[in-house]
């Protein structure tokens, strides 16, 4: 039988597992102008062309399905489909008929103009359909930051009575600069753009993929469209 050797040291103790890094879910940008406007027109498409359909006659409910099959894939690419998907890695844009996913080490810029816009490395441009611009409401908040620039220059603070200075709410409460609701998104994506294009899990190829989920029946609506006038 064999003695163990008090000086020989034991087994390692076994270190438990380090947790995994948490994943959290993606930020979601839309167009609620878009979401309700896309809501809106499928009503009316639909309560038009069932109508058609159920009391039509002749050709007219085969000409109500296919402009119902033209129609309705249209209206849901443009407004209800659009959306920007933002995590700690990547971009993923979901346009009308393409989806773009761009690691942030491979994007150049996030642009704003008369639309907004993301350029990756090699110089493509890409449209963040998801985040149209108003001029109305950029208009809107530019007048709200003169004014306030304006109240913190004559040294009233605004409702604060200038205790707070430029852009203090009631109570000296610091309020921040208020923003177009697309133009604050691109800020936050910008902000997120500077802090993570380095980092080694924000880096990898920049892949583009065509809905024809979307296109597929819009392509098949309008080929019986034509059918059913050219033989009409």
């Amino acid at each position: 039988m064999t003695t163990p050797d008090p000086q020989s040291p034991g087994p390692e103790p076994t270190r438990p597992a380090e947790p995994a890094a948490p994943q959290f879910q993606d930020r979601i940008y839309r167009s609620p102008a878009g979401l309700v406007g896309g809501v809106l027109l499928l009503a009316i498409i639909g309560w038009l062309g069932i109508d058609a359909v159920v009391a039509g006659e002749g050709r007219t409910p085969w000409l109500s399905l296919a402009v119902m099959l033209l129609l309705v894939p249209l209206v849901v690419a443009y407004t209800l489909r659009p959306a920007v998907y933002v995590n700690e890695d990547r971009l993923r844009v979901r346009n009308p008929f393409r989806v773009i996913v761009l690691p942030w080490g491979q994007v150049a810029s996030l642009r704003s103009g008369f639309s907004n816009e993301v350029v990756d490395d090699s110089g493509t441009k890409y449209q963040l359909w998801a985040l149209p611009v108003s001029l109305r409401a950029r208009s809107k908040a530019a007048r709200h930051e003169a004014r306030v620039a304006r109240q913190a220059a004559r040294g009233d603070g605004g409702a604060a009575g200038g205790r707070g200075g430029r852009g203090s709410g009631p109570g000296g409460v610091s309020e921040a600069p208020r923003q177009a609701e697309s133009d604050r998104a691109m800020a936050e994506m910008r902000e997120l753009h500077e802090r993570r294009q380095g980092a080694e899990a924000a880096q990898g190829e920049v892949t583009v993929r065509w809905a024809y989920e979307i296109a597929g029946p819009a392509v098949a609506g309008a080929v019986l469209l034509a059918v059913l006038l050219a033989v009409g």
